[in-house]
């Protein structure tokens, strides 16, 4: 966007040249940073569920039996993959999904993203990289199961795509996280990515 400066003195005229300001108020800024927490919470929760079978989804027996903390636990050789993947899966990409579900490296992979996302978006640092890799999995996570079960194409993961896109874009890591602190840091403003 350009904005044209006129000098009285000479008539010259001055071409500015600036990216449009992101105004929001400090109450959207609070809602935003509310939204980000509790996303972030969201998929931390959801990592240590899987760690530990917890039995908020994890940790029940195909009878309904609830063994906190037992064979289901990724740290006691569970798969945080393999019964969505293998036994949710549905419409076109059902296939890859149940090929995929319970290896190590998809069960290692998505401990990793739900640890790093949700560190991330919890204290406010690499919404970057945190939104991206959200949105990355969010979409994975509702190609799962085509179509969703209630609307013809949307559902919470959809929604939870777009939320990380718009955390990162209005920088909710600066309002009740240490997102100002991390974008002074020499390294992160060297690499605006892990802003």
């Amino acid at each position: 966007m350009a904005t044209i400066h006129h000098r009285a003195e000479t008539g010259e005229a001055t071409y500015v040249t600036a990216e449009p300001a992101r105004h929001i108020t400090p109450v959207a800024a609070k809602a935003l940073a509310v939204l980000r927490i509790a996303f972030g919470l969201t998929f931390l929760w959801a990592f240590f569920d899987k760690l530990l079978a917890l039995g908020f989804h994890t940790g029940y027996g195909q009878d309904g039996t609830l063994d906190r903390f037992g064979d289901a636990a990724w740290i006691n050789g569970g798969s945080p993959t393999e019964g969505f993947l293998k036994f949710g899966a549905d419409g076109p990409f059902k296939g890859f999904y149940n090929s995929i579900g319970g290896t190590v490296w998809a069960d290692t992979l998505f401990m990793l993203a739900l640890l790093g996302i949700g560190l991330a978006l919890t204290l406010g640092i690499g919404m970057r990289v945190a939104a991206i890799a959200g949105f990355v999995l969010y979409l994975m996570m509702w190609t799962v199961a085509l179509p969703p079960e209630n609307h013809p194409f949307l559902d919470e993961h959809i929604l939870g795509a777009i939320s990380m896109v718009v955390l990162a874009s209005y920088y909710a890591g600066d309002t009740w996280g240490f997102g100002k602190a991390w974008a002074s840091n020499k390294f992160v403003k060297d690499n605006p990515v892990l802003r």
